[in-house]
């Protein structure tokens, strides 16, 4: 069956845009300047994208691969393969502009068919983007090439391969979105438990590519925690990787390939650990007086072992408007909320009430108040309609966008600070005071993650705008020890920064890596890798 497409120019699914109530924008106008305007998108059919640059060769290779009827090239096809969900990418694509959409769709069958794609469009340099949801927002969908390109959609390959019941594995395609995995995981009695905000759209594959972290991760660990195992289809043939849970023979090779985005290969499939689908799911709600207390709590829950499903701690400014239930917002916290913590379990019907007791004596001692169940559910109901309410942002004029980053428990704080001080200088400097909003959602022993919204208005260049913003942050976040990106990968927006986290010869032994696997860089060109440093004069 064919899966529902995303909304061409904002995110999700159609039917669940709505508007913001008038009082919203009201107060959008007055503390922000948000003036009203209408700011919807050009008409889908209006929407030329450039003529397309054509290899002929390749097609003609590419048509004999995986079937005429798989190889699209009308413009709406086009247009929706054209770059991702960041807020910059929607500006431009509401406002028509497509010069960089591919120049084909191709959709391959089988592992056998991505290679076969790869070593043609190697042949006749064509570049390829490897495609699953759609769902980057760091500009991973945007090729560095000035020749033909196209989009390898990956949405055919969408099963359940294998599921070893005894060692707790599951060999999952590529093309599988988020909600697919789950439901057929779920009839065979287990869950993935992977929720990230982009959950219903995003892929098996997008999530092992990126190093994805879901919601949950507190409990069932980031995505590239679960991975044990990958197949990767390269121009110079098939990588399979990853033979045992652990093992001491070599560098692991699973960990070069999770997090590369597609400049080194496309993932075929991926085999994940699984869990025994939960009997018991509780969510409640947890008060702290600053945002400093409920982070040294959700440190020592982490740093004691075995912490609840889910952790979110929402700072002052992020409790008073209401992110953590995006249903809510405008409308007042509850009394006495003070920065709200989300806290949530999942496990067997004996379990989930002993790490409950154990995780409240816990937070009553870091001086935590209990606010219930009803905090934690608003949560779940709301936890993936964040993105939606950005699009009715964007109609209004307002501009709306997100970063993350991450470091260690002892330099979070400053982290925090140096990154809201670089946004609010540099927006309220252009003309655009901001309205900052963070939480935690990712903790560890040693560390956690740390997740920026940011709201004002668009102006006159809102891509400028954030432009400046984001390179603001981005100095601000390596100057404070964090790293550029806790999951939502590098792409292009972080590649400059990700060269400076890395070295000079940490850039150099990603090239040798791309050379191997990708003599002729058609894959994904421009995306993760920064050039390769000149050397020094004399070397």
């Amino acid at each position: 069956m064919e899966p529902a497409q995303m909304l061409w120019s904002g995110w999700g699914d159609p039917g669940r845009a709505a508007p913001l109530p008038r009082q919203i924008t009201d107060v959008l106008g007055e503390l922000l300047g948000v003036r009203p305007a209408d700011g919807r998108p050009v008409e889908l059919t209006a929407v030329e994208p450039r003529a397309r640059r054509t290899a002929p060769d390749a097609e003609e290779a590419v048509r004999r691969i995986v079937g005429a009827e798989h190889v699209l090239t009308d413009a709406e096809s086009r247009i929706r393969h054209t770059r991702g969900k960041s807020t910059t990418d929607l500006l431009r694509i509401r406002a028509g502009a497509v010069a960089d959409a591919p120049d084909a769709v191709v959709l391959p069958a089988d592992h056998d068919e991505v290679v076969a794609v790869l070593r043609a469009c190697s042949r006749h340099r064509v570049a390829v983007v490897p495609f699953g949801g759609g769902t980057s927002v760091v500009g991973g969908l945007a090729p560095a090439t000035p020749g033909c390109f196209i989009a390898l959609d990956l949405r055919r390959m969408n099963r359940l391969i294998a599921l070893d019941a005894v060692s707790g594995t599951a060999v999952l395609q590529p093309g599988l979105r988020g909600p697919e995995a789950e439901a057929l995981l779920a009839e065979r009695g287990f869950t993935l438990g992977h929720f990230p905000q982009s959950f219903e759209w995003a892929t098996i594959g997008g999530f092992a590519a990126a190093r994805s972290s879901g919601q949950a991760s507190a409990g069932y660990g980031r995505f590239d925690d679960m991975v044990t195992a990958l197949r990767v289809a390269t121009p110079r043939g098939t990588l399979d990787i990853g033979r045992a849970p652990r093992s001491a023979a070599g560098p692991d090779l699973r960990q070069l390939v999770l997090g590369s985005e597609g400049a080194f290969g496309v993932i075929t499939s991926v085999t994940v650990r699984v869990h025994p689908a939960p009997e018991t799911r509780a969510y409640e709600g947890w008060s702290f007086g600053s945002f400093a207390a409920g982070r040294d709590a959700l440190r020592a829950l982490a740093q004691k072992g075995r912490p609840p499903t889910v952790l979110r701690l929402s700072d002052e400014t992020e409790t008073a408007i209401g992110l953590a239930d995006p249903g809510a917002i405008g409308t007042a916290p509850d009394p006495g909320t003070g920065c709200l913590a989300v806290v949530g379990y999942e496990g067997t019907g004996a379990e989930v009430p002993e790490r409950r007791t154990r995780t409240h004596a816990e937070l009553r001692e870091r001086g935590g108040v209990f606010l219930g169940e009803a905090p934690g559910t608003k949560w779940t109901e709301g936890r993936f309609s964040a993105p939606y309410l950005r699009d009715a942002l964007l109609d209004i004029g307002a501009f709306a966008e997100t970063l993350e980053t991450a470091a260690f428990w002892s330099g979070i704080p400053a982290l925090h600070e140096n990154v809201r001080t670089a946004l609010s200088t540099t927006l309220a400097g252009a003309g655009a005071p901001p309205v900052i909003m963070c939480h935690v959602s990712h903790v560890y022993p040693t560390g956690a993650s740390l997740y920026f919204t940011v709201l004002c208005a668009q102006g006159d260049d809102p891509v400028g705008l954030w432009a400046l913003a984001k390179r603001a942050a981005g100095e601000a976040i390596l100057a404070s020890g964090g790293t550029i990106s806790h999951h939502h990968g590098v792409g292009t927006d972080h590649r400059d920064w990700y060269a400076q986290e890395i070295g000079p010869l940490g850039v150099e032994v990603l090239h040798a890596v791309k050379d191997r696997l990708d003599p002729s860089g058609i894959l994904n060109p421009g995306i993760l890798l920064p050039p390769v440093p000149s050397p020094p004069t004399g070397a």
